[in-house]
């Protein structure tokens, strides 16, 4: 019996499931017919992914989705599969490089290409494109790195890794990675058009064409506006009929409302000359910065937070957790007029601790924060106590990346500034 996989024929989430059914000599067929927006809209559907996302696989025990969980499911599907390595350490690593395609490449290309398409929930900033591309160049170099003494990303042949990262590569070299975006990375090259030339890659991918241009920033057309209809001629005209003239004058545009943070008091504390010294101190951090800062602070303009991972107990590789504070801190561009941060990464071994100090404009965490950026409530907010000297201590420690911090080392640790 076939497994029947919910996507369209176009979907590189989907091709991932495929690719490795191709592999593992699994029957998976997608679903006949599929039209996104309506076929993940049915009542049968939803009750196999409520949020109605695509792809989810059917299988006689149940429904499964997000496509790298059906992805391995497939896999695993085929006892002894080489798609996951020949030991316990490449399973690792599969699962490693796995994680690394779908949080530092994926969602790079992601944040790149979707809010050119125009959509409102996508909306293009082009800091936040900027910001998205240096990330993927980082990722890539790594790639690269990696791959100039690698033929495939773990061992000596394709393993569910190198299906994954290629998928997730190929509407990257599509849509938005020219030429001459890509030859900086030369290796990354030569693995993907290896990658997409395997037989069983092309039997689901066809030929992938690079593209030629950066696909060009879309946006939706404006709805037209509502024509008035002009009224009928009368005989007599009313004493209270408005001048003909009159209906082709347009409302003026209201101003744009400002962020509440802008209507604030002046304050003596200019940020972006602490994020200078910050920058610029190379030596005597702790008298020529540390003082700096304190010798700049309004308490009056500006409010001090510590806030602490909830979930710790889950930060077990290392590459991961750092991750996930770097898509924390993307997550937080929105706020860097009005904010500075430093996040630690605490611990020789896992599971590893995520805490952090934040400068912030205002007496509260702006409320705009803290409704855009979902990371905040993953986190233990707690408002800086300044008569308390142990606590500007700790203050202190966190801007200057102390080590030992609280008896413990340092994994890393990342500013926002």
């Amino acid at each position: 019996m076939a497994l029947v996989l919910y996507a369209a024929n176009t979907n590189k989430n989907a091709f991932k499931t495929l690719i490795a059914a191709e592999y593992s000599s699994v029957d998976v067929k997608l679903i006949e017919n599929f039209e996104m927006g309506v076929t993940n809209k049915t009542p049968e559907f939803l009750k196999m992914n409520p949020i109605g996302k695509v792809p989810v696989l059917e299988t006689p025990d149940g429904a499964i989705f997000e496509s790298n969980a059906i992805a391995r499911y497939v896999t695993r599907l085929k006892a002894d599969n080489p798609l996951y390595g020949s030991s316990l350490i490449e399973y690792g690593h599969i699962e490693q490089w796995i994680d690394f395609a779908t949080l530092e490449v994926d969602a790079n290309i992601m944040r790149w290409f979707l809010p050119r398409l125009g959509f409102p929930a996508y909306p293009y900033i082009a800091p936040a494109e900027e910001s998205a591309i240096a990330a993927l160049k980082r990722a890539l170099e790594a790639l690269n790195t990696h791959l100039a003494s690698n033929t495939y990303l773990v061992g000596h042949s394709v393993t569910l890794a190198d299906i994954v990262l290629t998928c997730n590569l190929t509407l990257g070299y599509s849509r938005v990675m020219t030429k001459s975006f890509t030859s900086a990375f030369p290796h990354v090259e030569r693995y993907f058009w290896t990658m997409v030339n395997q037989p069983n890659f092309s039997k689901v991918l066809g030929e992938i064409k690079q593209t030629e241009s950066v696909i060009p920033i879309q946006k939706k057309p404006a709805q037209p506006k509502e024509l008035k209809a002009k009224p009928e001629p009368k005989k007599e005209a009313k004493k209270d009929a408005p001048k003909p003239e009159e209906d082709d004058i347009e409302e003026a545009p209201k101003p744009k409302a400002k962020n509440s943070l802008d209507l604030l008091p002046p304050s003596t504390m200019v940020l972006d000359d602490w994020k200078r010294l910050y920058s610029n101190t190379k030596s005597n951090f702790r008298e020529v910065a540390i003082k700096g800062f304190w010798d700049m602070y309004d308490p009056e303009g500006y409010s001090l937070w510590f806030c602490d991972y909830k979930y710790n107990e889950e930060n077990m590789v290392s590459f991961v957790t750092m991750n996930k504070v770097g898509g924390f801190l993307q997550r937080m561009d929105l706020a860097r007029k009005y904010a500075f941060g430093k996040m630690l990464i605490i611990g020789s071994e896992p599971p590893f601790k995520l805490k952090g100090v934040w400068l912030f404009r205002g007496q509260e965490i702006p409320p705009f924060v803290m409704e855009e950026c979902y990371d905040m409530e993953l986190f233990e907010w707690t408002k800086v106590d300044l008569s308390d000297e142990a606590q500007k201590e700790r203050v202190n420690q966190m801007i200057e990346d102390q080590e030992p911090f609280e008896g413990e080392e340092l994994l890393d640790a990342k500013c926002f500034k």
